[in-house]
C-alpha cells in the first residue's frame, strides 16, 4: 500500500468525511486543498446512471467552456489544399495529409486535438487504432469533422472540450486552473453540467447523476451534492 504525502495528508483534514457540498463550497474547498508547486488541473468526475455498453445510452457531447480550461492544446488538421492553408491562418499547430497522416502511423502523437475535413476521412479512418483509443478520431458529431476548419479551430482555443462516458459510466474532465477565480470555475462547472444534463439518454432509466467528485490534479476529492444540479 503506498503511503500518503503529508501535504496530502494535510489537506485531506479539510474535507469532511462523507459530507456532500454545494457547487460554490465545494470549489471553495477545492482550491484551498490544492497546495502543490505547480498549477493544479481542476478536475470534475460524474458517475451516471447509465450502462454504456448499450449504444443508446453513450454519453458524449461538446461544451464550450466560458473561461476556458486554462491549459492550451495542440490542433492538429488533416486537409489539403487551401483548407490546409486555412487551418494554419487559423492558428492551427499542423496541418495537411498524407505527410502527417504517415507520421501518425509511426508513433507520432503530440498533439491534443485533431480535426478533419470530410473528404480526408477515407485516409484519417486508416488512423481508428492509434486515434480512437486516445479520444482523438474526429467526429461529425463534436464537430470535428467539418470543412470549417477555422471556426473548429476558434472554439478549441475558446475553450471548447469533448466529453465521453467510459466503460465505468463516469465522465472525466478538467475545467479550469487552481489559479482561476471560483466564480470562473463556477461558471465552467456549471456549463459542463448544463452540457451533461441536455444529453442524458432517453433509455436511461433511474437516477442519472450517481455521483459528482471534484478535485485538483494532487488534492483530496470533495462530494458535491447531485441535487444543486438536478434540479
Amino acid at each position: 500500500m503506498s503511503k500518503k504525502g503529508k501535504r496530502f495528508v494535510d489537506t485531506l483534514k479539510k474535507v469532511e468525511a462523507g459530507k456532500v457540498y454545494d457547487v460554490k463550497e465545494s470549489i471553495s474547498l477545492v482550491k484551498e486543498t490544492a497546495t502543490a508547486k505547480f498549477d493544479e488541473t481542476i478536475e470534475a468526475h460524474v458517475r451516471l446512471g447509465v450502462d454504456p455498453r448499450h449504444a443508446d445510452q453513450q454519453v458524449r457531447a461538446t461544451v464550450v467552456l466560458p473561461h476556458g480550461t486554462g491549459k492550451s492544446k495542440k490542433i492538429l488538421v488533416f486537409a489539403s489544399g487551401e483548407k490546409e492553408k486555412e487551418a494554419l491562418e487559423a492558428g492551427a499547430d499542423y496541418a495537411g495529409l498524407d505527410e502527417l497522416v504517415t507520421k501518425v502511423q509511426s508513433g507520432w502523437v503530440d498533439f491534443d486535438v485533431v480535426v478533419a475535413t470530410p473528404d480526408t476521412m477515407a485516409v484519417v479512418g486508416k488512423l481508428g487504432k492509434i486515434l480512437g483509443p486516445r479520444g482523438l478520431m474526429p467526429n461529425p458529431k463534436t464537430g470535428t469533422v467539418t470543412m470549417d476548419v477555422k471556426k473548429a479551430i476558434d472554439e478549441i482555443k475558446a475553450g471548447k472540450i469533448e466529453f465521453r462516458v467510459d466503460k465505468g459510466g463516469i465522465l472525466h474532465i478538467g475545467f479550469g486552473k487552481a489559479s482561476f477565480e471560483a466564480e470562473k470555475l463556477e461558471e465552467n462547472f456549471k456549463a459542463f453540467m448544463d452540457a451533461v444534463m441536455k444529453v442524458k439518454p432517453s433509455a436511461a432509466k433511474g437516477q442519472y447523476l450517481k455521483s459528482i467528485t471534484i478535485k485538483s490534479t494532487m488534492g483530496p476529492g470533495v462530494k458535491v451534492n447531485t441535487s444543486d444540479i438536478a434540479k
